[in-house]
C-alpha cells in the first residue's frame, strides 16, 4: 500500500487501479449499448428520464440529469430529466411521512409514466430506497437502468438493464459510473440533436 500521506504515490496507485478496471469494464459494452438505445428511444419518443442515488451516487444522478436537460457537448435542444434527489422539501417530507425506503419510489409514482426511464445509482446495490424505486418503476412500465458495483447487491437482477462495475472499492465504482454515463450521453448527442430538429 502507498503512503497515505504521499499524494503522488496515491495518485500512481489509483491511476493503475482505474486503468485495470477500465479494461474490465469493456465487458459492459453490450449492456451500455442497450441502455443508450432505451434512453435515447424514450427521450426522442416524448418520454422523460428520472435518476436517483444516495450520497455520492446522488451526485451522479444530478450529473446525468443535468447533461440531458441541458446538453452534453453539442448545442442541441434540452430533454426532460428529473433528479429525484434534488428537492429537499419533497425528499424530507416523504422520509418523514413514509420512511427513507420510499424516498424515491413515491416520486417515481408521482412523475413516472409508461415509457419513461429510471436510472438508479448504487455502489453497493443494497440501498433499500433504490430497490423500492426499481420495483415501483417496473410496476408502472417505466424502463429501469441500474448503475451498480460490488456484485450488484440486493439490486442484482431487478432492473431491465444493469451495469455492474467489477470492483468493491466505492471510489473506483463511482469513477467508472461517471465514465459509463458520460459515454451514454456522448453517444446520444447526435440522435437527440437530430430528433428535435426534425420535430420543429
Amino acid at each position: 500500500m502507498p503512503d497515505a500521506s504521499d499524494p503522488a504515490a496515491l495518485l500512481k496507485t489509483n491511476l493503475a487501479e482505474v486503468a485495470t478496471l477500465a479494461v474490465q469494464c469493456e465487458a459492459l459494452a453490450p449492456a451500455l449499448a442497450e441502455a443508450t438505445r432505451v434512453i435515447g428511444g424514450a427521450l426522442t419518443g416524448g418520454h422523460k428520464l428520472m435518476a436517483c442515488g444516495n450520497g455520492g451516487s446522488a451526485g451522479d444522478a444530478a450529473h446525468l440529469t443535468s447533461e440531458i436537460a441541458n446538453r452534453y457537448c453539442d448545442d442541441r435542444p434540452p430533454y426532460p430529466a428529473i433528479d429525484l434527489t434534488a428537492d429537499h422539501n419533497i425528499v424530507t417530507a416523504i422520509a418523514n411521512d413514509y420512511g427513507l425506503e420510499q424516498m424515491f419510489a413515491r416520486q417515481v409514482r408521482a412523475h413516472g409514466k409508461p415509457g419513461d426511464v429510471l436510472c438508479v445509482f448504487s455502489t453497493s446495490g443494497n440501498s433499500a430506497n433504490i430497490v423500492a424505486a426499481i420495483g415501483q418503476a417496473k410496476a408502472m412500465g417505466v424502463h429501469t437502468v441500474a448503475f451498480l458495483g460490488k456484485g450488484g447487491g440486493r439490486c442484482k437482477g431487478l432492473a431491465d438493464i444493469e451495469l455492474v462495475v467489477p470492483s468493491d472499492v466505492t471510489a473506483r465504482v463511482q469513477e467508472m459510473h461517471l465514465l459509463l454515463y458520460h459515454t451514454v450521453c456522448e453517444a446520444l448527442e447526435p440522435a437527440l440533436a437530430l430528433a428535435r430538429v426534425n420535430s420543429e
